[in-house]
């Protein structure tokens, strides 16, 4: 079965989009219906913008979510999925995508998400840690001995597992981790702790526009991060989306998963390959590909 996955926050890059902008008028149109409904002109910053200017949240999500779903979009005939996933930020490009989410409903969404986010950074001082040659069962017992708020956030392949929290929680959790024999503990350069309980703000605030958005029943089943699962239903879908913001990215268990159930290729559709190599740590055998016009 073809399985096409989303990638999120950290595949943007200087130049980004631009051959799909010049790829068709259709492509174009996209875009540029982009830049109205966010109310400045994110091409502008995708593709003469700098690294440090696609750093910021607000510009970061948007950028991703319109390169992968217009990449998908001008796949047309090509983009055939039997199953879908998309990490983090990802999941909404993967429903607009499998056709349960409109391409302006979900752009609206991720910007509300990208702003939310940004204000419970705010809030709160905080961020994230990569923990590296761990078995994750011991990065959660770790977790839940220190005081502060420290947990698991993304659980992106074998041996990597991203811990989230307050920077006290963070410092001491890594400390510990590397006492227990973690090769390496490398904080993150974040905004804050995403996926984690210190997003609850975001949370709240993004619950009430995605109950209010429309969203239909994917053409396939969407494997969602909360708990790694297939979805077609749609309140079910609403649910998943909410808890993500303060809920793990089980994209290990996802990717066992999918593979579980029949995937027998993945084509990441976006920018960069980093989920191709996620799913290389899972299963070395699995074909993998790029989407490519």
């Amino acid at each position: 079965m073809k399985s096409y996955l989303f990638p999120g926050q950290g595949a943007q890059f200087a130049g980004m989009g631009k051959d799909l902008y010049d790829h068709s008028s259709t492509a174009r149109d996209l875009f540029e219906s982009a830049n109205q409904i966010l109310g400045f002109r994110i091409t502008d910053i995708m593709f003469l913008g700098t690294d440090e200017d696609l750093k910021q949240t607000n510009v970061t999500q948007p950028a991703i979510f319109l390169h992968s779903v217009i990449l998908a979009k001008e796949l047309k005939n090509d983009f055939n999925p039997e199953m879908v996933a998309g990490h983090s930020l990802g999941e909404f490009s993967a429903l607009v995508a499998a056709h349960a989410l409109s391409f302006e409903d979900g752009l609206r969404l991720v910007s509300a998400r990208a702003n939310a986010m940004q204000k419970a950074c705010e809030v709160r001082p905080s961020t994230m840690a990569a923990i590296l040659g761990l078995d994750d069962f011991k990065v959660e017992d770790i977790c839940q001995i220190v005081s502060d708020i420290v947990v698991p956030a993304n659980y992106n392949c074998p041996g990597q597992l991203v811990i989230s929290g307050t920077i006290e929680g963070i410092d001491k959790a890594c400390e510990l981790l590397i006492e227990a024999g973690a090769k390496r503990a490398i904080k993150l350069n974040v905004g804050g702790a995403f996926h984690s309980p210190l997003m609850e703000l975001a949370r709240v605030e993004l619950q009430s526009a995605i109950e209010n958005t429309e969203i239909k029943k994917p053409i396939c089943p969407i494997y969602q991060n909360i708990d790694a699962k297939p979805y077609t239903d749609v309140a079910s879908i609403k649910h998943n989306l909410i808890a993500q913001l303060t809920g793990a990215v089980r994209w290990t268990q996802t990717i066992e998963k999918m593979l579980h159930d029949g995937a027998t290729s993945f084509t990441e559709v976006g920018p960069g390959n980093v989920l191709q190599g996620l799913v290389k740590k899972v299963d070395r055998a699995v074909p993998t590909f790029s989407a490519e016009l």
